[in-house]
C-alpha cells in the first residue's frame, strides 16, 4: 500500500506543479507546449491539419464535461479517455492498471456503426467535435471493446436499475467504449460566468497570489439554505488560516435538480455574507454520476487538482436519494466514511461534518449530534421546500436567506403559473384527439395560458413529413413531439400532445425533454380496446389492413407497448368513460397536482 501512496501523491500533484507542460509524441513527431491542457504553436497548426482528414465523432453533453476536465488537468492523473485495462481495473479495484487511486470509470462510449468508422478508417485517431461542429480535442485511439455493462453498474454503483447513472448507463450510453489518449485543440465554449469559471491552474494561481495554504472546498448541486451556509463557517472556524472555495456543479447533476442558472445566481448572493477574504466561488462543469462512496474520492481527487488542501464530505454525500420503494441507495454515512477512510493515500484532509438542524429557542444551528438536551430543533426535508415553492406556501428565513427564496421563487413559480404537457397515447380510434379538443376548450375556459395542440395527423402532414413508419422512425416522429412541447412548456404554455405512441422508448424521452425544461408531464393512456376502436374505425384504417391494403397497424401486425410511466388511464370505449368524464379525470388530476387552481376556480 505505501508503494501506491507514494505514487499516487506524485500522479495527483502532477499539475499543481506547473501551469505549461512540454508534450511529445514520438509517433506523430509533433513537440509543443500544453497550455492548460491545450496545444500551442507550431504543434496546435500541426494538429488543425491533421485533423481535417480524421473521422469525426460528435460528443454528448456528458462527454464534452469530461473532456472539458480531461484537458484541463480536473480529471489528473488521467490525459484522456480510459483504455480497456485501465477501465475493467477502476470497475474492479478503483485502481487504474498502474495501480493509481482512481474511482469512477471515464469513458468515451461510441455505436457500433462508429466503431466500424474508426476502425475501417485505419487513421489511428479520432476528431471529438462539440454539436456546433468545434473539433476539442483528437484522440489518438488505444482500444475500442465492448463492455461489460451490468457489471459496471453492480460494481461502481450497486446495482440497482433505478440509480440515475445505471438508467444513464443502460438508456443512454452506447454499446461500444473507446479509449485513448488526448491532444486538445480548444476547451468546449462556455458563454456564461466566465468571470467564476476557473480552471484548476487558473485557481491554484490564484490561491498561491492571495496567500491561500489551506482551502477547503464545497461540493454543491443545490442552493446554499442556511444548513450549508452554517456548515461552511464551521469549516472556516476550524482554523483562522482556513479559506473557503465554494465550488459548485454546473454541468450534469441529477435529472429534475434546480438549473444551474439559478443556482449560481443564489450563491452569488450568498457570498457577501461570509467573511471578507476568506472565501471564493468558482464553478466547474463537472458531469456527476451521484455515485456516493465511490464518487466521493472521486470529488477529493478534483478538488485536489484544483488546489484544495481540504474538502467537506457530509452527510449522503452525492447519493441520488432512494428508489421508488423508498429504499436509499447508499447510507446516510458511507459515502462520507469511505472518502475520509482513503483520505490519507489522496493527500486530502477530510472534514466530516454532521447535518445541521437549526433550534427556534436559540436561534442558531447546531450538529445533530451536538444539540443540547431538551432543546426543540426544526428542519424542511427537500420535498417539504419542493411543495412549498409549488405550491407558493411560506419559506421561513430561519431555513434559507430571503434573497435565495426569491431567486428560487422566480425561476420556479407555482405550478399553476407553470407550463405543462399533457400527452395523450393510445391506438387509433380510442378517442385521443376528441379527448384533447374537448380538454382544450375546458383549459381556455378555466386559465388564461395558451394551450397548443400537436394531433398525430397534423404533426405527420409538417413536422415530420417523410418519416415512414418503421421503429425507428416512429421513435423519432415522437421526440420531435415530445422537443416542440417541451419549447412550448419552457415558454410558460400548455401543449396538449396526441400521436398514437406506441413505444415506451419514445414516450419517456418526449418526458425527459418536457419535465427537462422545467414543466410538468401528464401521460394519459387512453385504453380503448382494439375491438372498440376497430368498430369505430372512423378512418377506415381497420378495414384497410384486414383488407391487406395497409401494413403496419398499430395494434394489429405492430405492436403497442402499454405505458408503463402513466399518470392516467382512461377507457373511452363503447359503454366506457364519456368524452365529458375523461376531461373531468384529467382537469382533477391538473387540479390535485396545482397545474390549476382549485376546484372553486373552476366551475
Amino acid at each position: 500500500m505505501q508503494r501506491f501512496i507514494s505514487r499516487n501523491r506524485t500522479s495527483f500533484n502532477r499539475f499543481a506543479r506547473s501551469h505549461v507542460r512540454t508534450f511529445a509524441l514520438p509517433a506523430h513527431g509533433q513537440t509543443g507546449q500544453l497550455v492548460n491542457g491545450l496545444f500551442t504553436g507550431s504543434a496546435l497548426t500541426d494538429l488543425k491539419s491533421e485533423m481535417l482528414n480524421l473521422p469525426q465523432i460528435v460528443l454528448s453533453k456528458r462527454q464534452l464535461c469530461d473532456i472539458e476536465l480531461l484537458l484541463n488537468g480536473g480529471f489528473s492523473p488521467l490525459d484522456g479517455f480510459m483504455n480497456k485495462a485501465d477501465y475493467e481495473n477502476v470497475v474492479e479495484n478503483m485502481r487504474l492498471a498502474d495501480g493509481t487511486l482512481f474511482p469512477m470509470p471515464i469513458t468515451l462510449d461510441i455505436t457500433p456503426e462508429q466503431a466500424k468508422m474508426v476502425e475501417a478508417s485505419g487513421k489511428g485517431s479520432v476528431a471529438l467535435l462539440d454539436w456546433e461542429g468545434n473539433t476539442i480535442a483528437v484522440i489518438d485511439v488505444n482500444d475500442i471493446w465492448t463492455p461489460n455493462k451490468e457489471k459496471e453498474a453492480d460494481l461502481v454503483f450497486g446495482g440497482d436499475k433505478e440509480h440515475p447513472a445505471i438508467d444513464y448507463l443502460h438508456r443512454y450510453a452506447q454499446e461500444v467504449y473507446m479509449g485513448g489518449r488526448l491532444r486538445g485543440l480548444q476547451l468546449p465554449p462556455a458563454y456564461d460566468y466566465k468571470d467564476i469559471r476557473k480552471t484548476p491552474a487558473q485557481l491554484r494561481a490564484s490561491f498561491e497570489e492571495r496567500g491561500w495554504d489551506k482551502v477547503v472546498a464545497f461540493q454543491t448541486r443545490n442552493p446554499m439554505h442556511r444548513a450549508h451556509f452554517e456548515l461552511t463557517l464551521q469549516a472556516l472556524a476550524s482554523d483562522p488560516e482556513m479559506k473557503l472555495l465554494v465550488h459548485p456543479v454546473v454541468g450534469l447533476t441529477k435529472p429534475g435538480d434546480i438549473d444551474h442558472h439559478t443556482r449560481v445566481k443564489c450563491y452569488k448572493r450568498i457570498m457577501p455574507k461570509f467573511p471578507a477574504d476568506r472565501a471564493d466561488l468558482s464553478v466547474f462543469p463537472l458531469a456527476m454520476r451521484m455515485g456516493g462512496p465511490r464518487e466521493a474520492v472521486w470529488h477529493s481527487i478534483i478538488r485536489k487538482n484544483y488546489g484544495a488542501t481540504h474538502f467537506i464530505v457530509g452527510r449522503d454525500h452525492a447519493g441520488p436519494g432512494s428508489n421508488s420503494a423508498g429504499q436509499d441507495f447508499y447510507g446516510p454515512y458511507d459515502a462520507r466514511d469511505f472518502a475520509v477512510q482513503h483520505g490519507p493515500e489522496l493527500g486530502m484532509n477530510l472534514m466530516s461534518f454532521e447535518m445541521m438542524v437549526y433550534s427556534p429557542d436559540h436561534d442558531k444551528y447546531y450538529p445533530v449530534n451536538e444539540v443540547p438536551q431538551g432543546l426543540r430543533v426544526l428542519k424542511l426535508s427537500g420535498t417539504e421546500v419542493r411543495r412549498r415553492l409549488k405550491t407558493g406556501d411560506d419559506i421561513p428565513a430561519w431555513f434559507s436567506f430571503p434573497e435565495v427564496v426569491e431567486i428560487l421563487r422566480v425561476a420556479h413559480p407555482p405550478r399553476h403559473k407553470q407550463g405543462f404537457c399533457v400527452f395523450f397515447t393510445g391506438l387509433s380510434g380510442s378517442g385521443k384527439t376528441t379527448v384533447a379538443n374537448a380538454l382544450q376548450e375546458k383549459l381556455m375556459e378555466v386559465q388564461d395560458r395558451s394551450v397548443a395542440m400537436l394531433d398525430g395527423d397534423h404533426v405527420r402532414q409538417l413536422l415530420s413529413k417523410g418519416l415512414g413508419f418503421s421503429r425507428e422512425d416512429r421513435v423519432l416522429n415522437i421526440k420531435r413531439i415530445g422537443f416542440v412541447s417541451s419549447e412550448i412548456v419552457k415558454a410558460g404554455g400548455i401543449v396538449l400532445s396526441c400521436p398514437i405512441a406506441p413505444h415506451e422508448e419514445s414516450r419517456v424521452w418526449a418526458r425527459n425533454a418536457v419535465q427537462a425544461n422545467g414543466g410538468g408531464f401528464c401521460l394519459v393512456h387512453i385504453s380503448t380496446s382494439f375491438q372498440d376502436c376497430e368498430i369505430r374505425d372512423r378512418k377506415g384504417l381497420y378495414k384497410k389492413a384486414r383488407e391487406g391494403t395497409l401494413k403496419g397497424l398499430t395494434g394489429l401486425d405492430d405492436p403497442y407497448e402499454t405505458p408503463e410511466m402513466v399518470e392516467l388511464t382512461i377507457d373511452t370505449g363503447i359503454d366506457k368513460v364519456s368524452v365529458e368524464d375523461a376531461v373531468s379525470k384529467v382537469v382533477d388530476y391538473l387540479t390535485d397536482e396545482f397545474y390549476l387552481k382549485g376546484q372553486a376556480d373552476l366551475a
